[in-house]
């Protein structure tokens, strides 16, 4: 199999999201920190922007390919790896579980990421209350949405979908870190909780976590 390089930085929901894709699969893979604090930025190096024109992480390398975003990595492991998959057989069961993922990764996450709250500070000087204010704002809003849609639905099981983690729980895991991070109260949201605790449970996603990275003494 041809070697599998993560680009990653510990506390990254995107890349944390990559990490646990790759280890439900079980794919042996070497992770290389890029650390999006030091230096001004580790992401915005020419090396680095040579890989990821976007100077942002994850990115993946496989064999000579090269691949960016969190969820276009994830579909391609999951084409390429298919054992054990990340998206149900069924058309329907795919649109789901793609809309819980997508919930969180392109409707909470980009509010919330680390250059969205350098530019709130380094341009428009918001004080770091009203950025956290901010954050668990777009947090709730995005969770008050996504227990809805797993209390309301029949296919939710022990997981987002079923009795198998999917790439809705891949995304889902990271997110519960930012909120707890953020102290946003996740008393209204139960089954978010349940999950996440089920999913915490296996050692594809404890390995995957931000404490778990040799990066993040760093």
């Amino acid at each position: 199999m041809d070697r599998i390089e993560l680009y990653s930085y510990w506390r990254s929901s995107a890349a944390y999201r990559v990490r646990i894709g790759l280890n439900l699969k079980g794919l042996p893979h070497q992770i290389t920190p890029v650390h999006l604090v030091r230096d001004g930025g580790q992401q915005h190096t020419a090396a680095y922007a040579a890989l990821n024109p976007q100077e942002l992480v994850p990115t993946l390398r496989h064999g000579e390919r090269v691949l960016q975003q969190s969820m276009a990595i994830l579909e391609y492991l999951d084409e390429v790896f298919p054992d054990p998959a990340l998206l149900p057989d069924d058309a329907e069961g795919r649109a789901r579980v793609r809309a819980l993922a997508q919930l969180v990764a392109c409707d909470i996450h980009p509010l919330n990421n680390l250059r969205v709250m350098q530019f709130f500070s380094d341009t428009w000087n918001v004080p770091q209350p009203e950025r956290d204010d901010w954050t668990r704002h777009w947090i709730r809003v995005g969770f008050d949405a996504m227990e809805r849609m797993l209390v309301e639905s029949v296919d939710t099981g022990r997981f987002c979908h079923g009795d198998i983690p999917t790439l809705a729980d891949c995304c889902l895991v990271p997110q519960m870190y930012n909120a707890r991070r953020f102290k946003l109260d996740l008393e209204p949201y139960p089954t978010l909780v349940r999950i996440d605790a089920a999913c915490l449970a296996l050692p594809a996603f404890g390995a995957a976590k931000p404490e778990s990275q040799a990066d993040a003494s760093a």
